[in-house]
């Protein structure tokens, strides 16, 4: 039964198949080019509308660093960094959009969000190894 299902899910038409082979094509880019640590920033912020106005001045060219010493509240106020981390040693959810982001720089940052058990974050990666 299940095997049916398979074979009749790959063989209903051909964009499936396609949209099969994309995602199967950049898992595979992933695992070999897959980064084991990341130099990471963030802004963390407790309260969501905290969150929203440092995400404004963010995509409104300020740069990341200052907007983390001005808004974060954590440790990191020293513009947001938390240095080099590897893979498995930050929160899930964090580290799920950590490391599917682009690196970037404070200047022209490429930035995620995720809310953790910790609160709002903000993210960008500077460097990957």
């Amino acid at each position: 039964m299940g095997k049916d299902k398979k074979a009749s899910g790959s063989g209903s038409g051909s964009k499936g198949g396609k949209d099969a082979g994309k995602d199967a094509a950049k898992d595979a880019g992933k695992a070999s080019k897959g980064a084991q640590s990341i130099n990471v920033r963030h802004i963390l912020c407790e309260k969501h509308g905290k969150k929203e106005e440092a995400l404004a001045k963010v995509r409104d060219g300020t740069d990341f660093g200052a907007v983390a010493r001005e808004y974060s509240e954590d440790k990191a106020r020293t513009g947001g960094s938390l240095g080099w981390k590897q893979k498995g040693t930050l929160d899930p959810e964090f580290e799920k959009v950590a490391f599917a982001l682009e690196t970037s720089s404070t200047s022209s940052p490429k930035i995620g969000e995720v809310k953790t058990q910790f609160g709002y974050h903000i993210i960008m990666v500077e460097g990957k190894k």
